[in-house]
């Protein structure tokens, strides 16, 4: 079997991601104390609070702790002279193969969060799809975005 890839993203990403979860936590209790409101109101059954606490509950242990852990961990990558090697995925785990001679152009994406923890997403464009290899270091990301473009070119110059 072929060698999985060896760099990781930055472990910053494991802080953003856990915000990321609590933000959609933040949400599901939101809703469940609109639920709430509606049990007084309509006097339904309480059972229904508890289904959305206990929603609220299982998504903390997931989104918040498990899936990112599981997240970091799996997220690899490689950049060579001839190909992007990427893998990912929780339970299931993608490998894909970009081919430098695919690739038309890198873009490096910041949101607001990824800003704030000095974290930048690459994203790489082929004719069919974007790549994206998410939450580098500022200062790797641009680094691998001036390789890729410039094996890119030397790729293509080549065919």
């Amino acid at each position: 079997m072929e060698q999985q890839p060896t760099q990781r993203i930055s472990q910053r990403a494991l802080t953003l991601w856990r915000i990321y979860g609590w933000i959609q936590v933040g949400i599901i209790l939101l809703l469940t104390i609109g639920l709430t409101v509606t049990v007084f109101l309509w006097d339904w059954p309480w059972w229904i609070v508890l289904i959305g606490l206990g929603i609220a509950l299982l998504e903390v242990l997931s989104f918040v702790w498990l899936v990112p852990s599981l997240r970091w961990k799996r997220w690899r990558y490689d950049v060579t002279e001839t190909e992007i090697d990427l893998q990912y995925g929780l339970f299931i785990v993608t490998r894909t193969l970009v081919p430098m001679v695919r690739v038309q152009h890198v873009d490096t994406e910041q949101g607001p969060l990824l800003r704030k923890f000095r974290l930048s997403t690459i994203s790489i464009s082929t004719a069919a799809t974007v790549h994206k290899i998410p939450a580098l270091d500022e200062q790797e990301a641009e680094r691998l975005r001036q390789s890729i473009s410039s094996l890119a070119r030397v790729a293509e110059d080549d065919v």
